[in-house]
């Protein structure tokens, strides 16, 4: 296939256009913004380059669609994403393609990313007729309490490039099985998916309004505030970095808005010496931070080895980054792709730089791979790492592993702790105890235990401290787009009619 589009089988899911009220529109200006293949630079397409008017009228038809949607049956609403989740299904191919595509990611993450997308639509279809209320016992005679949960109205949702399907359905999936409608802004880098999926959408008869598509470049931020402040959007989720997520908490405070985050990490992947198979922690920590080439939010950010294994496990790690085959994600056998854009390519290096300027050893890569294009970048790994450097205390977001030496179990603790952020965090023990209390211990939302890969629909996702709060996915990803109503009944306490 080499560095051609790709072909998708069914050519109609690749729309230049905004989503709005059930309809494909442009900008009202005639604005329109490029996007380009992080692989080649080739142009891929256009997309409408909305302003706030544009937006306002997306949410326009979100709060009108809303009493209706919100009053059909959970069981209805659980019809329509079971519907939306099979067309993604029968277009997988085509949706791995639009994702490789724009994104860069290789071909094979990007099928394992549509699987992963879709199932928030499954899972959410099964969670929708289930939003239980409670009977309370009242401590006042003759009352009787009642909750119910009710959906909190229309949610505006932010989601970010680096999973161009799964950011948008794991948000899209709970909000509509809450019942509520959504106005999704997609990232400007990768919107031709989330396009395709609000095809979907309309296929799967989801009734217009209910969900919103808008595509910005240069005016995300004027869309941004008009989400966070608009007094009919009740709801934001965002996921992205920490320093958006303050400028959009800042502005939702305007309106107190209900708000979930889930911002930047500092993954800490910890391998100690009683670890059971040192080759199963080597490929924990090669999948962690590998994945996507290095640009999860969860992916290994700092590898911590203990002293008694270290010189092994920097060995065998080098050795397996060895085997990687860089290129263009179409292209046969690649395991990895380009960064998203060369301003990533520049950070990535700058933390490399950095690292062995203070005393760090390259292990291999280290250079930009410019041979293949400018947003590449050679796997690099990095030994003798400390923490005064950049890539210590900063989120790399690239294909650069650092491995630093630790002596104890309570040094690593309070190296893994001193970010200021606490998404995900990994290690690997052999001893039950030492799990325990170190996953305990450890301030990050989710632990990965002898394991490198952690998501799971069924778990939920998200962090603490500067990481942001709110769950995703799992039984607790639906409370963030609901309400808990309490209903008391007066006077109930009268005695049996004789």
């Amino acid at each position: 296939m080499g560095h051609s589009a790709p072909e998708l089988k069914d050519k109609s899911l690749f729309i230049e256009k905004s989503y709005i009220n059930g309809e494909w529109v442009g900008a009202q200006s005639g604005e329109t913004f490029e996007v380009h293949d992080p692989a080649t630079g080739k142009l891929i397409g256009t997309c409408p380059e909305l302003n706030t008017s544009d937006v306002t009228k997306a949410i326009e038809a979100a709060t009108a669609a809303f009493p209706t949607f919100r009053n059909t049956l959970g069981r209805e609403r659980a019809r329509m994403l079971r519907r939306w989740y099979q067309l993604m299904m029968d277009n997988a191919d085509d949706l791995a393609k639009l994702i490789t595509w724009e994104n860069g990611k290789p071909l094979a993450d990007a099928k394992g990313e549509v699987n992963y997308a879709a199932s928030f639509f499954e899972w959410f279809s099964e969670e929708a007729p289930r939003m239980y209320g409670d009977t309370i016992p009242a401590s006042v005679p003759g009352n009787r309490v009642i909750t119910m949960k009710q959906p909190v109205g229309v949610c505006g949702l932010i989601t970010p490039w680096n999973f161009p399907a799964a950011m948008i359905t794991r948000k899209i999936g709970p909000a509509l099985a809450a019942g509520c409608t959504v106005v999704a802004k997609s990232p400007a880098e990768t919107p031709f998916t989330a396009n395709a999926l609000a095809e979907l959408a309309h296929r799967a008869g989801i009734p217009k309004g209910v969900v919103n598509i808008v595509t910005a470049h240069k005016n995300t931020p004027e869309v941004g505030e008009l989400i966070t402040t608009h007094p009919e959007v009740r709801k934001v989720s965002f996921t992205g970095s920490t320093n958006v997520g303050r400028l959009l908490m800042k502005q939702a405070s305007s309106t107190i808005k209900k708000v979930s985050w889930e911002l930047g990490g500092n993954a800490p992947f910890i391998v100690f010496d009683d670890v059971e198979d040192l080759e199963v922690a080597v490929n924990g920590a090669i999948a962690s931070k590998f994945r996507s080439s290095g640009q999860t939010c969860v992916c290994a950010n700092r590898i911590y080895v203990q002293k008694g294994v270290y010189d092994e496990f920097a060995k065998r790690f080098a050795e397996k980054v060895k085997g990687f085959k860089l290129g263009a994600g179409f292209e046969e056998g690649i395991t990895h792709g380009p960064v998203i854009h060369e301003r990533a390519v520049n950070k990535v290096h700058e933390h490399v730089q950095d690292a062995i300027s203070k005393g760090a050893k390259l292990a291999i890569g280290g250079e930009k791979a410019s041979a293949l294009g400018p947003n590449f970048y050679n796997p690099t790994v990095l030994t003798g790492m400390t923490k005064e450097m950049l890539l210590a205390s900063e989120e790399t977001f690239g294909p650069v592993a650092g491995l630093f030496p630790f002596e104890t179990e309570k040094d690593v603790v309070d190296l893994a702790n001193s970010a200021e952020v606490g998404l995900a965090g990994y290690f690997f023990s052999g001893n039950v105890r030492r799990i325990f209390r170190v996953a305990e211990a450890m301030e990050v939302g989710m632990v990965g235990v002898n394991t490198g890969l952690i998501s799971d629909v069924a778990s939920p996702f998200g962090g603490v401290k500067q990481s942001g709060f709110g769950r995703e996915g799992s039984k607790y990803g639906i409370d963030e787009f609901t309400t808990i109503k309490s209903v008391t009944f007066g006077g109930m306490g009268e005695p049996l009619q004789a």
